[in-house]
């Protein structure tokens, strides 16, 4: 079968986290339904990141529903991938640099986090928002010039996506994620977002649609649009 570029790399993207956070010059996404939509329209920037995690269990379903291939969740959120990063980070004493959301939630997240890492070397943060693109190419060179180990990236589907293919095209050496809401959460008085319950009957989905408005008429516009372009790029193979 002919996989499609965005199914081919997510079932390629092996999850595991000691390889995963020693390996160098890599940069890496998340997709679940609502942002597949989005991938979908910008493939030529998806294709360039060295691998794409399945972030939610309806996408790896239909992997497996359609592709019969089996791939695992992972999230950059506490109940997966960021929990596991944070203490290898504070055990390994990596450098870590944040562009992520609003400049307060920028600033009340990162002393949460401290207080729960206190050993974490968090070398710079700065919010996700750039005046123009002089403003964003300098914030790349200064990072590449910095050289931290990890750059954790929350600017939104795609703008995240570029301003990592940009750092690496710059010479960036570490590792590089997206995480889309996560510091937007966190800022929000803990890192551990989502209820066990949400968490156990993996509808984290649902508890954002109840406490973030503005993700309800994207997560109801992906219910009916995800299976219909999902499919649709199944029937191309």
């Amino acid at each position: 079968m002919n996989l499609p570029p965005l199914i081919k790399k997510i079932i390629a993207t092996n999850p595991c986290y000691a390889d995963l956070l020693e390996c160098q010059g890599k940069i890496y996404t998340f997709l679940n339904p609502v942002s597949y939509l989005e991938a979908l329209k910008h493939k030529e920037i998806f294709e360039k990141m060295d691998g794409i995690f399945c972030d939610g269990k309806i996408l790896a379903k239909s992997i497996c529903l359609f592709y019969h291939k089996r791939v695992d969740r992972c999230s950059f959120d506490m109940t997966s991938l960021a929990s596991e990063f944070f203490r290898y980070s504070e055990i390994h004493n990596k450098k870590i640099y944040f562009v992520a959301s609003k400049q307060e939630e920028l600033e009340r997240a990162m002393r949460i986090l401290g207080k729960v890492y206190p050993n974490l070397n968090i070398v710079g943060a700065r919010n996700g928002y750039f005046r123009d693109d002089q403003e964003l190419n300098d914030e790349v060179h200064k990072i590449v010039s910095l050289n931290p180990d990890y750059v954790i990236c929350g600017m939104g589907v795609v703008l995240q996506e570029k301003f990592l293919v940009l750092l690496k095209s710059a010479g960036f050496k570490g590792i590089a994620f997206t995480c889309g809401g996560f510091v937007s959460q966190a800022s929000r008085s803990s890192l551990n977002y989502y209820p066990r319950i949400f968490d156990k009957l993996n509808l984290r989905f649902l508890y954002r649609m109840i406490k973030e408005k503005h993700t309800r008429k994207r997560y109801l516009h992906a219910l009916f649009l995800f299976p219909i372009k999902f499919v649709r790029e199944w029937m191309k193979t």
